[in-house]
């Protein structure tokens, strides 16, 4: 049996010394419990680091996300909309071979094996298809 002061753990509850009796793996956990944190604080201190990095409140998120003004909101909508629209207006294929290569992330070769053509056929479609869409959007 160890003995513990709990004033040390709980300084905030025990104003006085209060001193029992644990068990050696009780007094054992609670000293590692104070060395990680001791090392933590280390850590933070180091590092100037003055925020938790894993109290997943998003802050990683707001740091990298830019807000954006109203502005900029209604551009990017009509953008897209006029891009859905150019891609609408392509060929069936064309639009298709588009849709499948950069918004479903295929590849051209892949794209050739599902429809049972030749790879530059692929190719040469999407690159029709992209200055049909560049023509369009001018």
């Amino acid at each position: 049996m160890a003995k513990i002061n709990l004033r040390k753990y709980y300084p905030d509850f025990y104003k006085t010394d209060y001193i029992i009796d644990v068990p050696d793996e009780v007094a054992t956990l609670m000293d590692t419990y104070e060395h990680a944190d001791a090392a933590y604080y280390l850590r933070r201190y180091r590092h100037k680091a003055y925020y938790s990095l894993d109290r997943g409140d998003g802050i990683e998120y707001e740091i990298l996300f830019v807000a954006l003004n109203p502005c900029e909101i209604y551009e990017s909508k009509v953008t897209a909309e006029q891009l859905h629209a150019a891609i609408s207006a392509l060929p069936d294929k064309q639009a298709k071979r588009i849709y499948a290569h950069y918004f479903m992330g295929m590849s051209k070769s892949s794209i050739a094996k599902a429809e049972g053509i030749g790879e530059s056929a692929v190719r040469d479609s999407i690159n029709r298809a992209l200055q049909n869409i560049e023509k369009l959007l001018k």
